[in-house]
């Protein structure tokens, strides 16, 4: 009896208006509760839909999340949500293209993404309002590589105060293509036949002797 008691205290009643000629409903839910929480109840008892739904509670929208967490909301006994269910997109042959062309600049973190990423990729995103371009940026290079060009750009003033800088730049130049060179596997040929046993070249290179060979077997 006392748990009822207990379970009976943290409930309220509270009023669903729905923007519409829907008439006002009464629902019986907790306390205190996740906003998704609240959305999912209220969508199955008043057979609305889920995705297309928003909330509104004491003047102001009520979203599932912030920064990748999820939000409260407290309610009172006798309060009022109102409930708004957001017009259904044109008809797929009509917004097909501009509905692709969105979906594909929208930058999106894979499920992989560790937490601390996550939220700052949502305060990047929400707070900061950075556009997704940017977004792939920065959440698409490496934590060696960011780290990388802290460096650099720390280490910069220093050469330029010593006079060094246009060595630095030049010197940063050959680095970068000297780490993206890559390594051949025992057996790989070289697009550059200097470098390959009997200065041996690839099939299909065109040089001056095949030139030479083609005019005098007048290939040409």
């Amino acid at each position: 009896m006392a748990n009822l008691i207990e379970e009976d205290e943290g409930m309220v009643n509270i009023t669903v208006r729905t923007i519409g000629p829907s008439p006002p409903s009464l629902l019986r839910v907790p306390s205190t509760l996740k906003v998704k929480e609240l959305r999912e109840l209220i969508a199955g008892t008043s057979h609305l839909p889920l995705k297309n739904m928003r909330l509104v509670c004491r003047g102001n929208v009520l979203h599932d999340s912030t920064n990748g967490d999820d939000l409260l909301v407290q309610l009172q006994d006798g309060e009022t949500v109102f409930v708004a269910i957001k017009p259904q997109p044109p008809a797929k042959h009509i917004s097909s293209f501009d509905d692709d062309d969105g979906e594909d600049l929208k930058f999106q973190l894979p499920q992989s993404t560790s937490k601390w990423k996550r939220r700052l990729f949502f305060v990047l995103r929400d707070k900061f309002k950075f556009p997704d371009v940017l977004l792939m940026v920065i959440f698409s290079l490496s934590l060696k590589i960011w780290t990388t060009i802290v460096v650099w750009f720390t280490l910069a003033p220093v050469a330029h105060r010593l006079g060094v800088g246009p060595l630095y730049i030049l010197g940063t130049g050959f680095l970068i293509i000297f780490y993206n060179l890559g390594h051949r596997q025992p057996g790989d040929i070289s697009a550059y036949s200097i470098f390959n046993e009997d200065f041996r070249e690839l099939p299909g290179t065109l040089n001056a002797d095949h030139l030479d060979r083609d005019i005098r077997l007048g290939r040409f």
